[in-house]
């Protein structure tokens, strides 16, 4: 089964309230498995329009990592973040 993972792009706008999300994630993550794999303020830029921190998480599966992202502990976490930043976030299937 291949690995899943989590590919966010975050613009913050409140600092405090991004740090606060952080705190928030992080046990939520690692009760489904998950590990950061990248987390880059400062990405080398080559194309497109996407800006931010650069966030690549890795899940065992797909279904691990949905359960991750609908979970009452990141959904509070992900509460916080909306309102200090905003992101565009994908879950991905990895190859196989």
């Amino acid at each position: 089964m291949p690995k899943a993972y989590l590919v966010a792009h975050i613009r913050v706008h409140d600092d405090e309230g991004y740090e606060e999300f952080k705190k928030m994630a992080g046990p939520a993550i690692a009760d489904h498995g998950g590990r950061v794999l990248v987390r880059n303020p400062e990405a080398d830029h080559r194309e497109g329009d996407l800006r931010g921190s650069v966030v690549v998480i890795e899940f065992d599966d797909m279904e691990a990592a949905r359960r991750f992202y609908e979970s009452d502990v990141y959904t509070a976490a992900r509460r916080v973040r909306e309102r200090a930043a905003e992101t565009d976030l994908l879950l991905v299937e990895g190859v196989a």
